[in-house]
C-alpha cells in the first residue's frame, strides 16, 4: 500500500511542491498520477523512492514509514519497488537477457533465482524471441518492454512507471499502457503510472489522481472511451 497522510514538500528555495496531500493507493491497485509539467509528479515520484522526506506529514510505502526508515533497510524498501524510466536505461553492452538479469544479480540472487525467474519476465512483456537482441536493435517500444521485465523481475510489491509512453508514438504507447494493466492484473502487483498524457488516461479510465500546483484536485474513476 502506498499511503501520503498530509504531506507537503517545500524546497529551500521556498517553492512548495506538494501541498498537504493525502493520498492511498491500495494493494493491487492500478493508479494513473496525471498533471501538467510543475504540478508535482515528480516530487511525489521522489518522495515514494525515499529520494527526498516530507517537509511535514507521513509517506507510508509498502509497510514502511519512510520518515522512520534506517538506512540499514532501505535497501528492502528499494527491492519492493519496481521502477520504469522514460529514457528506459538500459545498459548498451548488454542483451535483453543481460539487462534483466543484472537487477537480480545486483541483489545477490542465485543463479538458479535468475535462470528461474529472467525468462518469465521477459515472456510476459512479450519478448521471448529478442533475448539475445542488444539495445540498439529494439524499436522503442521493444527496450520499453525490456524496462518493463527488468521492474518486474525481482517481483515488486510495487511498480512505479515515470511517463513510459513519453518518447513512444501513440500507437506503441498504447500497447505499452495496455501491457502495464496486463502485468497488475497478472501478478496483483500495485502499479502507478505518472504521465502528463491526458488523452491515454481518458482511453483507459480507471483510477486517476490529478495533481495541480502541487494539490490533487481529482481523485476518482472515469469511464474507458476506447
Amino acid at each position: 500500500m502506498v499511503l501520503l497522510k498530509d504531506v507537503t514538500v517545500t524546497f529551500q528555495n521556498g517553492v512548495t511542491a506538494l501541498d498537504d496531500v493525502s493520498l492511498t493507493v491500495s494493494d493491487g491497485e492500478f493508479a494513473f498520477i496525471v498533471g501538467e509539467s510543475g504540478a508535482g509528479k515528480s516530487t511525489l515520484i521522489r518522495l515514494l523512492i525515499n529520494e527526498i522526506p516530507p517537509t511535514s506529514g507521513r509517506v507510508y510505502v509498502n509497510g514502511f514509514e519512510l520518515s522512520k526508515l534506517k538506512k540499514s533497510r532501505a535497501h528492502k524498501l528499494r527491492r519492493s519497488i519496481g521502477y520504469v524510466f522514460q529514457d528506459f536505461k538500459l545498459i548498451d553492452s548488454m542483451t535483453v537477457y543481460e539487462n534483466v538479469a543484472f537487477v537480480l544479480r545486483c541483489t545477490d540472487a542465485t543463479t538458479r533465482t535468475i535462470r528461474n525467474r529472467v525468462p518469465d519476465a521477459i515472456s510476459l512483456v512479450g519478448l521471448k524471441d529478442k533475448v539475445k537482441c542488444l539495445p540498439r536493435e529494439l524499436s522503442g517500444g521493444e527496450q520499453q518492454r525490456v524496462a518493463f521485465a527488468r521492474a518486474i523481475v525481482a517481483n515488486p510489491k510495487l511498480i512505479i512507471a515515470d511517463e513510459p509512453t513519453g518518447n513512444l508514438d501513440p500507437k506503441t504507447s498504447l500497447e505499452i499502457i495496455e501491457l502495464l494493466k496486463g502485468l497488475n492484473e497478472k501478478c496483483n502487483t500495485t502499479v502507478i503510472m505518472v504521465t502528463h498524457e491526458h488523452e491515454f488516461v481518458r482511453a483507459f479510465g480507471g483510477r486517476t489522481v490529478t495533481l495541480r500546483d502541487g494539490k490533487v484536485v481529482f481523485d476518482g474513476f472515469l469511464n474507458p472511451s476506447l
